[in-house]
């Protein structure tokens, strides 16, 4: 999960950089493209291994069932979290996207609760100063609400929807596949967009060529994927609190890619999120 992080922290440089040249519904169809040509091979490994294991190459009923199901629902909540975060990042400053973003650390247990989960004291007050640790590094000049505001927030809870979707399925399904599948329904969405609002030209795209294959043999082939595969181990507060990590190495790609500075609040912000991580994973005994 710290790597799935590491990945999608340098894709916020790659998506800030990749709307310089197209449009948001184009650089989710192109990235998820390129995430599908990923790990289709990957698949196939996976199928001659399990032939030369006696297994066979096809899954069993109730996985390719449940891939399929599990994929198609993440796909769509993944597609448009995706949609709203490009969206919301054109109306309202970086900084504050990050912030509202990370509210899907709390929104998590939250919903948790719904489907009743039971959540440790530990990550409620680790969610909290992970929080308090974004709102002190990431919130910066304007404190009004405006419409971007309102999409980033949306975006947080939808990608808290595709979490808890993921911990449903992870046991049951194949996760390469399953990664596979809601990439492809991603690319289905974000063409109908590109194709019909868009229209974008063959140059543009090649204009943000660099920012898209980062974002879609990346963060998308690889990340998500490495997303599955570790919430196979943590509970889902865990895994989104070590997945908004994300925002953390942004600020340090920032640094070294587009040379960009931290402030000593932003330092600050840092330190508080790394603890409400390491608070995360210590178990705590709850009566």
């Amino acid at each position: 999960m710290t790597l799935t992080a590491i990945i999608w922290g340098v894709a916020f440089v790659a998506q800030s950089v990749g709307m310089d040249h197209v449009g948001p519904w184009t650089f989710i169809c192109t990235r998820y493209i390129l995430g599908v040509l990923v790990l289709l091979p990957v698949i196939c490994i996976g199928t001659k291994r399990r032939l030369l294991e006696g297994k066979g190459t096809v899954l069993d009923h109730d996985i390719r069932k449940n891939t399929f199901i599990g994929g198609v629902l993440c796909g769509i909540f993944l597609f448009c979290a995706s949609l709203f975060q490009q969206y919301g990042i054109i109306y309202t400053s970086v900084g504050k996207a990050g912030f509202i973003t990370a509210l899907y650390i709390i929104i998590v247990p939250i919903l948790s609760i719904f489907l009743h989960k039971k959540i440790g004291l530990n990550e409620w007050i680790s969610a909290v100063i992970a929080t308090v640790g974004f709102y002190v590094m990431s919130i910066q000049g304007q404190t009004g609400v405006n419409i971007g505001d309102i999409l980033i927030l949306v975006c947080a809870l939808v990608f808290s929807m595709q979490i808890m979707t993921i911990d449903r399925f992870v046991d049951k399904v194949d996760p390469v596949a399953m990664s596979c599948v809601q990439f492809f329904v991603c690319v289905i969405l974000g063409m109908i967009g590109m194709l019909i609002i868009e229209k974008p030209d063959l140059s543009s795209i090649i204009a943000a060529g660099i920012p898209i294959l980062y974002a879609g043999l990346l963060s998308s082939g690889a990340g998500y994927t490495l997303q599955i595969l570790g919430q196979r181990d943590l509970p889902p507060t865990v895994a989104s609190l070590l997945m908004s990590l994300e925002s953390v190495f942004s600020a340090l790609a920032g640094f070294v890619i587009l040379h960009q500075t931290l402030s000593v609040r932003e330092l600050i912000g840092c330190a508080l999120v790394f603890a409400g991580v390491i608070l995360a994973q210590i178990k705590m005994n709850n009566k």
